[in-house]
């Protein structure tokens, strides 16, 4: 697995676009976060229908059509300098085949942050454009407009990326040991969910991968790490690192399933990283080179996340 392509760090006054490629957006909170975002002094607009839903499916914001045609216009936008997605919940998937990616490539690196259903996004802007991007709070999401340890570190790695090269959040080893690749992943079960599809990555050999997930039965955990592993998408990661699991059963409960069903990889395994639906989430780097300490609960970047 190769370094993606890394896009330029943020400045002040730098236009950002917020779009709505997944869940409806809450207009409130929608415009607390434009209002974070303007103490950044950054110049945030919005797409179009960025406060739609979906006529037929109320899990949606606006139309497949509507909310693919915002995240297209916001990237191929020149004078637009990073995207930011509102929120997660569900729909990135039915949009994606709708994006053009020639275009998109077209118009170059820029930064894109997001999480959760966005991890579709994060796998597509990998295999299709080569672009690293960042795992991290969304505009309009609880935790961007009311944590500050979220606040911070997404503001740090966006302004100063060099701040950050070490993230380290406390966290402990399921399995020790130190392991150095390149960083992808995001939420487990649309990892699972994405197998076999036209913007997926074969295998994340050669990779530190990233994992959490947000209201899902330990069965279900199961299951999405087991069609992982029978499918031979496991096979040559490096490491793994294991973020929140919000929702999910008590920790204590999912650690035994989490050793059975990723402690015969052979690799280092670290636990509580801190990203994720989790309150006080960091942001994640995703396509970047770095190196694991299962054991001191740190992930050390070769160089900053942003240009």
């Amino acid at each position: 697995m190769k370094e993606l392509l890394r896009p330029r760090r943020l400045a002040p006054g730098a236009r950002v676009a917020v779009v709505a490629t997944s869940g409806p957006v809450p207009e409130e909170r929608l415009q607390t976060g434009l209002d974070v975002l303007r103490g950044w002094d950054l110049d945030p607009v919005v797409g179009p229908h960025v406060l739609d839903r979906h006529p037929e499916f109320g899990y949606l914001a606006g139309t497949d059509a509507d909310r693919a045609a915002d995240l297209q216009n916001a990237w191929c936008d020149p004078t637009v300098d990073a995207v930011l997605c509102a929120r997660g919940g569900y729909g990135a998937q039915r949009m994606i085949d709708l994006l053009d990616w020639d275009a998109l490539r077209a118009a170059g690196p820029k930064v894109f942050v997001g999480f959760s259903d966005l991890t579709v996004l994060h796998e597509a802007f990998a295999t299709r454009l080569g672009l690293a991007t960042l795992h991290g709070p969304m505009a309009a999401g609880v935790d961007f407009i009311k944590n500050a340890r979220a606040q911070e570190h997404l503001r740090a790695t966006l302004f100063a990326p060099e701040t950050v090269r070490t993230i380290a959040s406390g966290g402990t080893a399921l399995v020790p040991g130190r392991a150095r690749g390149v960083t992808l992943g995001g939420c487990l079960s649309l990892l699972a969910a994405e197998l076999g599809t036209p913007h997926a990555r074969p295998s994340a050999r050669g990779g530190l991968l990233c994992l959490e997930d947000v209201g899902e039965e330990t069965y279900r955990l199961d299951r999405y790490l087991t069609q992982l592993l029978r499918s031979g998408w496991l096979e040559g990661v490096r490491g793994v690192l294991l973020g929140s699991w919000e929702g999910c059963a008590d920790y204590a409960g999912l650690r035994p399933l989490l050793a059975d069903r990723l402690g015969g990889l052979g690799v280092p395994v670290a636990e509580n990283v801190g990203f994720g639906h989790g309150e006080g989430a960091l942001t994640m780097p995703l396509g970047v080179a770095a190196t694991l300490d299962a054991e001191a609960g740190t992930l050390t970047l070769d160089e900053p996340a942003l240009r």
